[in-house]
């Protein structure tokens, strides 16, 4: 089978991928390069046989010789992250203002080579001999070794096919249906175990590694994210459940509770750098999903004990009482907090310029280092608040700052944004969700082991257990109730329909929206506006959605984390997988009575935004993002509805009602390129290298998109956007297998070549070189004038 080509695809408008090849004349998309990424490669060629693991070697921008800028006081170390290599420290410190890899979190993913305490000495003597770049450097490339080597790939069996993809009516579509099986065997690139010959032993004659070890098969994000991270995993595990990957699914489960007995909790990842945060508590949905999915209850005697464990430390270390500013009544809440007084190891660097300021040139005195003033307790707090940032898994984004508009008129700059965050301070309305439905999880898996326990055993300790598990299963209900009261008094506005963040600091609703407000919905949380009833109950419902129809209308990607442009990935441009899997799953949740009526058609008098509730959105129509065109103007107009059905928004059904258009016009915002064999032939060399392609690419997912563009990745942040990629794997193959009777065939953009006279000459050997313009239309074709040129060679 010949190499294929990259595949682009954004399925659900949760994927927009972006490539290095263009499928065949008839439907060719363009490739987009606007990112510099970290790629694992997946041939679906050869499935079955696993990826290499890749390392870095320092490659610092300073000189060699240049000294290592003053520095700023070391921080405190930080009782649950011990190392004097990994973690806050000297050693650490002056190695990131050495910047020998282009991202901090290279540094310490590396094992060293020596144990602690001759690691630490070799460093102590650079450090008393005079320190420059090159000598840092040079310690580097001789006390560590390559990042993830304690890491091994694993493969899995290339015979095996999921059922959503054996069966026609699953998938009508033959295209979408060979892009979905191209995709299902991405898995064999992300499947990982630890490395048992490569482990750095916990004795002083060892090594030392950053890495949690863990005891079962696992699935990586991909790219930077080479170990096991905590709410990626409930994407991943969607995907491999359809893929009938049970075996991988209930692997990284098996790993999650041995890090719950270890530790107490989910720690952020699989590094010690991030034991002092989790990530969204989902490991209890996750549970639900796989015994749900697999009716395999043997997990559950171990698991059960070990979600109640995870609930505790969460109402442990994360939970706290409000009064109701509205209705007087106290409830119980959960904010994200980590406990941190220094720079998170993974992002020094980025976290030390935050709070301390840019490191100068060499010959800057130490006072000359910033003009920041800073109180030691104002130090520990911004790092405080940016590791909690990191805990919410939005990292970072203006929802959770004191000012989300501190950084639009720089975006480049996001040191104003990150020393203002807010976020401990901030009762998250999307945690509060999933605690919420972990509390109901927990109930129903009490109530399935009843079930189970009974029929299996009628002794004593069986009735005992069943007894048991019902009053557990009671309390988590009633406490259920109480956080939904919560939400429904702390969060829901009445009169913008939608749900904010609580603000401890204004004792008011934020009224700053943000993707976040669909996750009540997602977990089966109605304001009473809705579920009493009456005529105007639909009404609401489908004002709580109009944001969708706004972006379905009038942009050409895919729904927005928030519509504030202000540089940080968690907010506009980008798009994330995880909330276009939500918004199509809260849509799906809309009860049928309040979808009777289709969704309203659109002209000049009534528009997307007309639709959308007074303030929901925080934002005058005039403060939107606006939509670029090929012309170089902007659009705020609705210029991909048309007829009940919008641009790459599939084709409208019979009946359809409001609520279902929606949902399919999410299913169906993708793009697709690349070759399928059979289906789809490669593009030519020529025409590859109009579209700055070449034949040996084999395709990548990214982690996040764009709203603009369903053919462009997203951007901003800590570091490159990345390729692999778990969650968007897992949210694509999701979408393909319980949705794909409703996607369309994309219809890409065809390439019009329009080439330029030869040149011929009489002497020498020739070379040709093509050379291609690509122009975008609003509506996402392009058009590609070619020109060739043709030179002797001499």
């Amino acid at each position: 089978m010949s190499p294929l080509p990259h595949w682009l695809i954004l399925i659900a408008a949760v994927l927009s991928i972006v490539g290095d090849a263009l499928a065949g004349p008839e439907t060719a998309p363009l490739v987009t390069r606007n990112a510099t990424v970290q790629v694992e490669y997946a041939n679906p060629a050869s499935v079955g046989t696993p990826v290499a693991v890749e390392t870095s070697i320092p490659a610092p921008i300073l000189p060699s010789s240049a000294p290592i800028p003053p520095q700023a006081q070391v921080p405190p170390k930080q009782s649950w992250c011990p190392s004097e290599v990994f973690c806050a420290g000297q050693l650490l410190q002056t190695v990131n203002l050495a910047q020998p890899f282009s991202d901090s979190k290279t540094f310490v993913d590396k094992p060293t080579v020596h144990n602690e305490v001759t690691t630490v000495s070799d460093f102590n003597a650079i450090f008393d001999g005079g320190l420059t770049v090159g000598a840092v450097t040079n310690y580097v490339n001789l006390n560590f070794q390559g990042e993830g080597l304690e890491l091994e790939a694993v493969s899995i069996p290339s015979n095996r096919t999921p059922a959503f993809l054996l069966n026609e009516a699953t998938i009508p579509s033959p295209i979408v249906r060979g892009w979905a099986s191209i995709v299902n065997g991405y898995w064999n690139t992300l499947v990982r175990e630890t490395n048992q010959s490569r482990l750095c032993p916990d004795t002083s004659s060892g090594c030392e590694s950053s890495l949690i070890p863990l005891n079962h098969t696992f699935v990586v994000p991909g790219g930077r994210f080479r170990e096991q991270y905590y709410w990626d995993s409930f994407w991943i595990m969607e995907g491999l459940l359809v893929s009938e990957l049970y075996d991988i699914a209930k692997s990284g489960l098996l790993n999650f509770m041995d890090e719950i007995e270890r530790f107490g909790f989910i720690p952020n990842g699989g590094r010690i750098y991030y034991l002092n945060r989790s990530q969204p508590p989902i490991f209890i949905k996750m549970l639900s999903r796989y015994v749900n999915v697999t009716s395999d209850t043997s997990i559950l005697p171990r698991a059960l004990p070990l979600a109640e464990a995870e609930l505790v430390w969460w109402q442990t270390n994360r939970t706290i009482s409000v009064k109701s500013p509205y209705t007087g009544k106290t409830y119980p809440v959960s904010h994200y907090a980590a406990i941190n007084t220094a720079p998170r190891p993974e992002s020094y660097l980025e976290d030390y310029r935050t709070v301390n300021g840019v490191p100068l040139s060499a010959g800057s005195s130490a006072t000359d280092l910033n003009g920041l003033t800073y109180t030691e307790r104002q130090r520990a707090d911004m790092y405080s608040e940016i590791a909690s940032g990191a805990e919410t898994g939005w990292d970072y984004t203006s929802r959770f700052a004191k000012d989300p508009f501190a950084t639009l008129t720089n975006t480049t700059n996001q040191e104003p944004l990150m020393r203002g965050l807010n976020v401990r301070a901030t009762v998250a309305v999307d945690l509060n969700s999933i605690i919420y439905d972990a509390m109901i999880q927990l109930a129903n898996l009490y109530s399935v082991s009843i079930r189970t326990t009974k029929s299996l055993s009628k002794r004593a300790e069986s009735r005992d257990k069943r007894i048991m598990h019902a009053t557990l299963a009671n309390q988590h209900r009633a406490n259920a109730a109480l956080r939904k009261a919560a939400i429904l008094d702390l969060m829901w506005d009445p009169e913008k329909m939608a749900f904010y963040d609580f603000n401890l600091t204004s004792n008011a609703r934020n009224g700053f929206f943000s993707a976040a407000h669909f996750y009540p919905m997602w977990n089966g949380i109605w304001p009473e506006e809705v579920t009493r009833g009456g005529k105007h109950a639909e009404a609401v419902a489908r004002k709580m959605f109009a944001p969708v129809g706004l972006v379905l209308s009038r942009y050409n990607g895919t729904f927005p984390a928030t519509f504030l442009k202000t540089g940080a990935q968690w907010d506009a441009p980008n798009a994330w997988p995880p909330h276009q899997y939500i918004i199509i799953q809260a849509l799906a949740n809309v009860p049928s009575k309040l979808s009777t009526q289709p969704y309203p058609a659109l002209d000049s008098s009534k528009t997307s935004f007309s639709l959308v509730p007074a303030n929901q959105l925080g934002l005058s129509e005039s403060q939107l993002p606006l939509q670029p065109l090929v012309s170089g103007q902007n659009s705020s107009l609705d210029i991909n509805y048309n007829a009940g059905t919008w641009t790459t928004g599939g084709t409208a059904q019979s009946g359809e009602t409001w609520s279902r258009a929606l949902l399919r016009g999410m299913a169906n915002r993708y793009s697709t390129g690349g070759s399928i064999p059979g289906l789809l032939n490669q593009l030519t060399p020529q025409e590859l290298n109009v579209t700055f392609s070449t034949p040996d690419s084999t395709g990548h997912m990214y982690e996040k998109f764009n709203v603009f563009d369903i053919d462009s990745a997203g951007s901003g942040g800590e570091y490159t956007v990345q390729a692999g990629f778990g969650w968007t794997n897992g949210a694509a193959l999701w979408v393909a297998a319980n949705y794909g009777a409703i996607l369309d065939r994309p219809e890409c953009p065809a390439i019009e070549i329009a080439p330029a006279p030869v040149v011929k000459r009489s002497l020498g050997s020739k070379v040709t070189r093509f050379n291609g313009r690509r122009t975008k239309h609003h509506d996402g074709r392009y058009t590609v004038e070619r020109t060739r040129e043709v030179n002797k060679w001499r």
